[in-house]
């Protein structure tokens, strides 16, 4: 009796997961993850394809083929805090929050602050 119900249960399973695999995607605005939901999983893909944990996210843009991102990133720690060297990714994500490619634009040194920059001197 408990193999005839366990085979039942198994089969419930599968018929399952054939309908859930066999919705097509669509580009609905409303399938598309919430500003929140991208920025997570943007943090949490790069920090497992990098090693690195990423601090803060300095920009953030929706683009015509998903998001566009600047992530902040400890690449290494020293004492005292300030001497530590930070980074900047740059983060492209599909329409659906996967990442799709990553590339570090900036290093520096926690403490230093990017050069004013004054209008035309």
């Amino acid at each position: 009796m408990s193999n005839t119900r366990n085979t039942q249960e198994s089969q419930d399973s599968q018929k399952s997961q054939t309908s859930e695999n066999s919705r097509k995607p669509t580009d609905n605005a409303a399938d598309r993850p919430s500003p929140m939901e991208v920025l997570r999983q943007a943090r949490g893909q790069l920090a497992e394809l990098t090693g690195m944990t990423a601090e803060s996210v300095s920009s953030f843009e929706q683009t015509d083929q998903g998001w566009a991102l600047e992530v902040e990133v400890l690449e290494l720690e020293r004492v005292p805090d300030t001497m530590s060297l930070m980074a900047s990714y740059q983060v492209e994500l599909d329409a659906q929050g996967q990442l799709t490619g990553y590339r570090r634009v900036r290093r520096y040194e926690r403490g230093r602050s990017d050069p004013r920059r004054t209008g035309g001197h």
